[in-house]
């Protein structure tokens, strides 16, 4: 039988924290709170013994005098604990406290001819005192350990605080938000002591300067190359064009045609990385849409619409995720290649090999394909730039009977009628 899944909060650092000093707590008040109670209780009965055995020896020398003994003293009195009498009988004193007409009592015996001779002390007070002792005792462990938790989950709070924003900003940078930064202000001034989670912080924020410092050298290493080869293709498409007809002119204007999309690419995730792209929305039925994506294809690619939807949408755009989809299904999968509209969500399936792994795991990567060669990897890496800008979840999945599954769902359009309800 499978064992219960503990709740979240429980992993916590401040739970555990809280615990610890729960029980840190609870174990000192025990330690102090026994000791000082012995301490006590010892000291009380030791010195209500001290009197009751000084007031048998008074009662002892009225005996032997052949006095009278008081109300609180007499020879084999009734209520005497056993364990003293026969202590007495054997010629030796002791005290012992018990209990006498529902009243703790202390009781002193010693020998008297045979008999035992005993004196009785009223214990009431003594027992109220080392209740109360007790009680105290009690109390107070009870508010030291609840205003020890109150500042101990303050502290340990302020520093969790401090570690869930330097997380925050960790996966706002993984997510893309290359501006994000903890910002810790124990970080900024050297002169100030820093703790570990100032450390981290600091340390997350140099990270996340150098990764954007690296990045933007990059795109524009990227875009500079871009820029400066869309000129001398330009040139080079124009001369292939006056080349006499053949196959070795041929062959040119296919690399030509291949390189100036490939700038083209290149120029695209650019902008794309700089994160400057604006959205031009809207309203489009997806159906047509999505023949029209295919005719302009000129494939033979299958349009399945189950079920029609209308979306709010950027058309150039989604017209660029498709049309790449439906591309790298037939580069790289197999034949039928079917694009499926259920709603809002459309399909674009091959029954090829199926996605590598690595793209399944970790998404389409620049430049990487493992198709023989062939592509530059860039279209996938477009297609889900492209998503992004327009809001929209773009999935790469296997699909059950094998083959590469690629599920667009945009966002639906909803219309209102007069009574401002949907329809």
């Amino acid at each position: 039988m499978r064992a219960p899944r503990r709740p979240a909060w429980t992993a916590t650092l401040t739970s555990k924290a809280a615990l610890f000093i729960a029980v840190m707590c609870c174990a000192l008040a025990a330690l102090l709170g026994a000791l000082v109670h012995v301490s006590v209780t010892g000291q009380t009965v030791s010195d209500s013994r001290d009197k009751a055995l000084a007031r048998l020896a008074e009662v002892t020398g009225l005996y032997e005098a052949g006095e009278p003994l008081p109300r609180f003293a007499g020879v084999d009195p009734a209520g005497l604990p056993p364990s003293l009498r026969a202590l007495a009988l054997r010629g030796e004193r002791g005290t012992v406290v018990a209990e006498y007409r529902g009243r703790p009592t202390m009781w002193a015996a010693g020998p008297a001819d045979g008999h035992a001779l005993a004196v009785r002390l009223d214990y009431t007070q003594s027992a109220e005192t080392i209740d109360a002792l007790d009680r105290s005792i009690l109390g107070s462990s009870v508010l030291a350990i609840g205003v020890t938790l109150l500042v101990g989950a303050f502290a340990v709070t302020r520093v969790t605080r401090r570690l869930h924003l330097t997380a925050q900003v960790a996966r706002r940078i993984s997510a893309g938000d290359l501006d994000a930064r903890v910002d810790d202000p124990r970080t900024k001034d050297p002169t100030r002591p820093q703790d570990e989670v100032a450390t981290v912080s600091g340390a997350l924020d140099t990270m996340a300067s150098s990764l954007q410092r690296k990045l933007q050298t990059e795109q524009r290493f990227t875009a500079d190359v871009a820029h400066e080869l869309r000129t001398p293709l330009t040139g080079l498409s124009a001369a292939a064009e006056l080349l006499p007809e053949g196959r070795p002119s041929e062959l040119v204007r296919d690399r030509v045609r291949a390189m100036r999309g490939l700038t083209e690419d290149l120029l695209e995730i650019s902008r794309l990385d700089a994160r400057t792209e604006t959205v031009d929305l809207a309203v489009h039925e997806l159906g047509p849409l999505a023949e029209r994506v295919v005719r302009a294809s000129g494939t033979a690619t299958e349009v399945r619409i189950v079920r029609d939807a209308t979306v709010e949408t950027d058309r150039r755009r989604v017209e660029r995720v498709l049309g790449n989809l439906v591309a790298n299904a037939h580069r790289h999968g197999a034949p039928p290649v079917v694009v499926t509209v259920d709603g809002p969500v459309v399909s674009v399936r091959d029954h090829g090999p199926g996605y590598p792994a690595y793209l399944l795991e970790s998404g389409p990567q620049r430049f990487r394909t493992e198709s023989g060669g062939k592509g530059h990897g860039l279209g996938l890496t477009i297609a889900v730039g492209q998503a992004e800008v327009i809001g929209a979840e773009l999935v790469f999945a296997t699909a059950p009977d094998g083959g590469a599954e690629a599920r667009l769902r945009l966002p639906e359009y909803v219309r209102l009628d007069a009574t401002g309800s949907e329809e």
